[in-house]
């Protein structure tokens, strides 16, 4: 990999330098994003799950904007929620917002915690990167 295969948003650079973590890679015709949580500008997250999930798919959405694609290049989704069952419904909601049909491959996973107490989801995609 080089250093040119690394997508880094404005406003991410804190986790490239203190953690180590590339917010997406380039491979190939594919981009590949880390998992993103929702977060403010505190980096809190709301206690409002809607208001969270909504802060979530923005971030994704920063993410492949820096790379040079949209949510409609997202061809694979994974979720990880705190309280699956419960906050689904509002879930779907939000997502049906930021992805339009055809739908990406979409595994959603049901976990413990997340990184950030008060977490509720973390949202991970792979996207397909457009030809010049």
């Amino acid at each position: 990999m080089h250093q040119s295969d690394v997508v880094i948003p404005k406003g991410m650079e804190t986790a490239w330098d203190r953690f180590h973590y590339a917010p997406a890679v380039k491979a190939g015709d594919l981009l590949l994003c880390s998992g993103v949580i929702g977060v403010g500008p505190d980096r809190k997250p709301s206690p409002d799950p809607e208001a969270q999930f909504t802060l979530a798919f923005e971030r994704v959405g920063s993410v492949l904007a820096a790379a040079g694609v949209t949510f409609a290049d997202v061809v694979e989704m994974t979720t990880y929620h705190v309280g699956l069952q419960a906050q689904m419904e509002s879930f779907l909601k939000v997502k049906d917002r930021f992805l339009a049909a055809p739908y990406p491959a979409w595994t959603a996973i049901g976990i413990a915690e997340l990184a950030i107490p008060g977490a509720l989801v973390e949202i991970r995609v792979i996207a397909r990167l457009r030809r010049a």
